[in-house]
């Protein structure tokens, strides 16, 4: 945190606290705020210079940490903590009760969570609370996968799973060592390892039409390594096919959602992205959602199979009009 970006709430964070604790030491206060002893030495050397306009003794905060004591004065004006906005409070306390919802807390002791959620209505007032109560936080699982799966991750037991892929439009047996439950863009996801593709991977719970707890103990190999979904859920492989589409601009999301290898401006607000395709029937679809706000121009065959498609579909919806 040594950017000017992180440095500015810190010290807005780092007053109030002080003023608060008045004595406090430098190693309690750097250990608060996440710092070593010289970062906050360096923070306290800016505060001292910070004060009203006109920059006389009397104008500037006075601050001092000889002997490792840190007392401050003439802070008064931003004596206060900083406050969460409304929005800020709304989308915290979303988060948390999606927390709550994870299926890895389910079996948790205690009432810290709810006590935290209780806590932050109260201090962000009743707009905040209004506003979050109106989000609907729901796990979306398909009828008894939920508890199966927690049931193999709290056992460490092998997981059989009829999984269904969409893409090919298919229902594929798999098993899965599982490791975790992760919500990624508000879906929910069995992480583990799976024996039929040899690799990690991301299992919807809304698309498993069975899943049964073996009596098999969980055993994934040592390379089976959480995935990062800070990004989202889907990874191409630099073997996919690379797939060239031009998109309006109502077509523009393409590029926003899925990760794109190259996106070029065409003007008018249209854009031409390339990105890899994990098969054709994805790729196909993707195009038909489209619709006339994007087409795909490269490679020809997949273009062809594109238009044959929609010609086919335009067809027989003529026969059912």
């Amino acid at each position: 945190m040594s950017g000017s970006a992180d440095r500015l709430p810190r010290l807005l964070a780092l007053v109030p606290y002080l003023m608060s604790h008045p004595g406090a030491q430098v190693g309690e206060v750097a250990e608060v705020f996440g710092l070593s002893e010289k970062q906050l030495i360096d923070d306290l050397q800016l505060v001292w210079m910070c004060g009203l306009p006109g920059h006389t003794p009397g104008d500037l905060i006075d601050v001092s940490w000889d002997g490792g004591e840190i007392l401050i004065d003439n802070a008064d004006t931003i004596a206060r903590p900083l406050r969460l906005g409304i929005d800020e409070a709304s989308a915290l306390l979303v988060a948390l009760r999606m927390l709550a919802a994870m299926p890895e807390l389910a079996e948790v002791p205690g009432d810290a969570l709810p006590r935290v959620v209780a806590k932050l209505e109260r201090a962000a007032g009743e707009g905040a609370a209004a506003v979050s109560s109106q989000v609907a936080v729901d796990v979306d699982a398909a009828p008894d996968a939920l508890p199966r799966v927690r049931e193999g991750l709290t056992r460490r037991r092998r997981l059989s799973l009829r999984y269904y892929v969409p893409g090919r439009d298919e229902v594929t047996p798999r098993e899965v060592d599982p490791m975790r439950v992760v919500i990624v863009d508000g879906r929910t996801y069995l992480e583990g390892w799976c024996y039929r593709a040899e690799a990690m991977r991301l299992f919807r719970l809304d698309r498993m039409l069975g899943v049964e707890v073996l009596d098999v103990p969980a055993d994934p190999p040592a390379e089976a390594e959480p995935i990062d979904v800070a990004q989202g859920v889907f990874r191409p492989s630099p073997t996919d096919e690379l797939v060239e589409l031009e998109v309006t601009a109502a077509g523009r999301w393409v590029a926003e959602y899925y990760p794109c290898e190259k996106v070029t401006e065409l003007g008018e607000g249209r854009l031409r992205v390339a990105l890899r395709a994990r098969d054709e029937d994805w790729i196909l679809k993707l195009a038909l959602r489209l619709g006339d706000t994007g087409r795909v121009v490269s490679p020809p065959a997949m273009a062809e199979r594109v238009r044959e498609e929609a010609e086919r579909a335009l067809t027989l919806y003529s026969q059912r009009s």
